[in-house]
């Protein structure tokens, strides 16, 4: 305790940790920082990634938003009266156009790359028929028709075929089935490239025509004809 002029000045006692240096350089004393900050328990309510990437998203929107309205003649009202006439614009290309449908991702084709008889094909068809799936049931017996005239040498296997083509090329030598040909043609493309839903009594059609043509006996051409006489 240091006396100066008779008079008894008390100086505060600093006592530190011998681990903890009173004077901590500016880089250690960073990092320790860092170190606790760190910490989890400084991080409890911090938002998830997924939360900060739609924070980060919404502001890119909003910047695009601000800017596009300092550019359009009238600001954000202009641009609010841009947008439905798009919005118009869009919906009198769907109502008359209609719903856009999917298209073939490949081909037209009326087989797939798997390769079944006509009996697997009828057996299909049953069983998306007796589930209710008149679709897949339409499909399927179009294939099996195909495929029996195929296996009749009725018509002889062509990769690629549509069905359109088959009910053609079976239409010459079956004239008198050559209208429920194409009609099942049709239906199958409706169903398959169209959009549309088929039902039970199209699916009977098919039938129909499955069991009509396994009785029906080609024609001969003038050119078998020949070949035969």
């Amino acid at each position: 305790m240091p006396i100066t002029g008779g008079l008894t000045t008390a100086w505060p006692m600093v006592h530190a940790n011998d681990d903890v240096p009173l004077d901590t350089p500016r880089v250690p004393a960073r990092e320790a920082a860092e170190r606790e900050l760190s910490k989890p328990m400084y991080h409890e309510n911090d938002p998830n990634l997924l939360q900060r990437a739609l924070d980060r998203f919404w502001d890119w929107v909003g910047g695009l938003f601000d800017s596009a309205s300092g550019a359009t003649p009238g600001g954000p009202l202009g641009l609010v009266a841009i947008a439905l006439v798009v919005l118009a614009l869009l919906g009198a290309l769907w109502w008359r156009l209609g719903t856009p449908q999917r298209t073939p991702a490949t081909s037209d084709s009326l087989f797939d790359d798997r390769t079944r008889s006509a009996a697997q094909h009828r057996t299909a068809a049953e069983e998306h028929a007796a589930a209710g799936r008149w679709n897949q049931a339409v499909q399927e017996r179009m294939r099996a028709i195909v495929r029996s005239l195929e296996e009749r040498t009725i018509l002889d296997p062509r990769p690629g075929r549509t069905a359109d083509e088959a009910a053609a090329d079976a239409g010459r030598p079956l004239p008198a089935h050559a209208d429920e040909l194409r009609a099942a043609a049709r239906a199958f493309d409706d169903v398959t490239y169209g959009g549309r839903s088929a039902d039970q009594r199209t699916y009977q059609r098919l039938k129909n025509l499955d069991t009509a043509l396994e009785r029906a006996k080609p024609q001969l051409s003038d050119a078998t004809r020949g070949a035969a006489g």
